[in-house]
């Protein structure tokens, strides 16, 4: 049974940083994708960026430079390092795991935490 749950939300300025953690029990997929997605109210849920367990990272185009994507494999955790914060950064944040394909893509994901809150004040 796999189990997500996220910590590290929080209120923070503009400009400001944060980091997202992910504590990870079990792994249903021996190659894996380690996502991590936002949604802000009244809008879709939409993708950050994941990590794979080759520990290759994808990014959205929206956080490019800004926001990094790691992996603790000793602590099972996986972080979300969050730089130069904007007002559309905020949300609830998920992390998320899913298979990775046989081209090392992440198209899904089952199973999710239950989010931690980000507010960024301009």
């Amino acid at each position: 049974q796999v189990q997500l749950v996220e910590s590290g939300g929080g209120s923070v300025q503009a400009g400001g940083s944060l980091m997202l953690s992910c504590a990870v029990s079990g792994y249903s997929y021996s190659t894996y994708c380690m996502g991590w997605f936002r949604q802000a109210p009244g809008k879709e849920r939409e993708g950050v960026g994941a990590i794979d367990s080759n520990a290759s990272t994808s990014y959205a185009d929206s956080v490019k430079g800004r926001f990094t994507i790691s992996e603790d494999n000793a602590k099972n955790t996986v972080y979300l390092q969050m730089n130069s914060l904007k007002a559309e950064d905020a949300g609830m944040y998920y992390c998320a795991q899913g298979p990775m394909d046989d081209r090392g893509r992440c198209l899904s994901f089952g199973y999710w935490g239950q989010g931690t809150q980000v507010t960024v004040s301009s």
